[in-house]
C-alpha cells in the first residue's frame, strides 16, 4: 500500500527517487475502492496444484480480489476431470467480453513443440491480443512468457544443451521497478526449463528487470503493460522435488535439482529459499495494478 503524505511535502521527491509509492492527500480524497478483478489462465496439467500456488500469493494481499479461473476453450484435460473444470473454471470464450485489472498466463509442459504446432495456438494468439484491450496489466509465466515474447516482440528461443533445473541465484537489474520493491540483490529463484531466449533478439521495447547466469528471468513491457517471468516464484516446496521424483521413476536419470535439498540429499526435506520473493513479486504486482487501474472497468483498454 502507498504512504499517504500531505500535498507538496518536500520529502516526496526523495521518497519517489527511492522508489517509495507515494499518494498525496488530494489524490487519496478522490480515490474510490472496489475489488480487483484478476484472471488466471491455467495451462498446466495439474490445475488444482497450479491454482493453489497462485492463489496463495494473490490471496496474501490486504486488498479484496476476485479471482477468475480460466481455461482454453477447446482443450480436453488429461489430468483434471471435466466435472472439476466445469465447476470451477470458465473457458476463455466465456470471459472474452469481460475486462480484468490483472491477468496471469501460466506455463505449459509443451516446450518441445514449436509455437505454431501447439494445438491451441490459434486461441492463444487471440488471448494474447485480447490482453492488450481487455486487461490493465498481464503477467506471463514460463512458457506463457516465451509465447508472448515471441508473438509481441519477435524474441527467439532455443533449446539448451541440458535442462536448467534447480534454485538459482539471480540479479536485480532495476531495483527501482515497482514490481521489485523490497527484493534482495540476489534472489534465489526456482528454474525448470529446457529452453532459453536469445538475448540478442531482445529489443529496446523490453526492459530487463531480473537477470541471472542461467539466463534472463524477468522482462518488462511498459507499452504493452505486461511483465514476462521466465521462471517460477509461484512454486511450492515440493514442485521441483516432485518433478525430480517423476523423472527418476520414468528412468530419465535426471540431475539433482541445484540448491534444493540440504546436503544434496534427495531424501531430505526440500529447502524453500524463494518464498519471500514470491510474495514480494505478487504483492508488488497487485499493488501497482491497484494504483493505476481505472475505477470503471469499462475504461480498461480505452485509448
Amino acid at each position: 500500500m502507498p504512504i499517504r503524505i500531505p500535498d507538496n511535502l518536500p520529502a516526496r521527491k526523495t521518497l519517489e527517487e527511492e522508489g517509495v509509492n507515494v499518494m498525496d492527500s488530494s489524490r487519496a480524497s478522490r480515490q474510490d475502492i472496489r475489488p480487483l478483478e484478476i484472471g488466471l489462465l491455467n495451462l498446466m496439467p495439474n490445475k488444482e496444484r497450479t491454482e493453489t500456488q497462485f492463489s496463495r500469493l494473490i490471496g496474501a494481499t490486504p486488498l479484496q480480489v476476485n479471482l477468475s479461473l480460466v481455461r482454453i476453450t477447446d482443450h480436453q484435460s488429461k489430468h483434471t476431470s471435466e466435472e472439476y473444470l466445469n465447476t470451477f473454471y470458465q473457458t476463455w470464450e466465456e470471459v472474452r467480453e469481460r475486462k480484468f485489472d490483472g491477468f496471469i498466463v501460466t506455463g505449459a509442459p509443451i516446450a518441445h513443440i514449436p509455437f505454431e504446432k501447439v494445438r491451441y495456438w490459434p486461441e492463444m494468439l487471440e488471448i494474447m491480443e485480447w490482453t492488450r484491450t481487455n486487461v490493465h496489466h498481464t503477467m506471463f509465466i514460463c512458457w506463457g512468457a516465451q509465447a508472448a515474447l515471441h508473438h509481441f516482440h519477435g524474441v527467439r528461443r532455443y533449446r539448451m544443451d541440458e535442462k536448467a533445473f534447480g534454485v538459482y541465484r539471480h540479479r536485480i537489474v532495476n531495483p527501482r521497478s515497482p514490481f521489485l520493491r523490497g527484493m534482495s540483490d540476489g534472489p534465489m529463484v526456482p528454474v525448470s526449463r529446457y529452453n532459453d531466449i536469445d538475448r540478442n533478439s531482445v529489443g529496446d521495447d523490453l526492459e530487463v528487470l531480473v537477470d541471472g547466469d542461467i539466463g534472463l528471468c524477468m522482462l518488462g513491457d511498459r507499452v504493452g503493460k505486461a511483465v514476462y517471468f521466465l521462471n517460477h516464484l509461484e512454486y511450492d516446496n515440493r514442485s521441483l522435488a516432485d518433478e525430480y521424483d517423476r523423472d527418476v521413476a520414468a528412468g530419465l536419470n535426471p540431475k539433482l535439482p541445484l540448491n534444493l535439498y540440504p546436503g544434496d540429499d534427495p531424501s531430505a526435506v526440500p529447502e524453500n529459499r524463494w518464498r519471500s520473493h514470491g510474495h514480494l513479486l505478487f504483492q508488488n504486482w497487485i499493488n501497482e495494478i491497484y494504483q493505476t487501474t481505472p475505477y470503471d472497468l469499462s475504461e480498461i483498454g480505452a485509448k
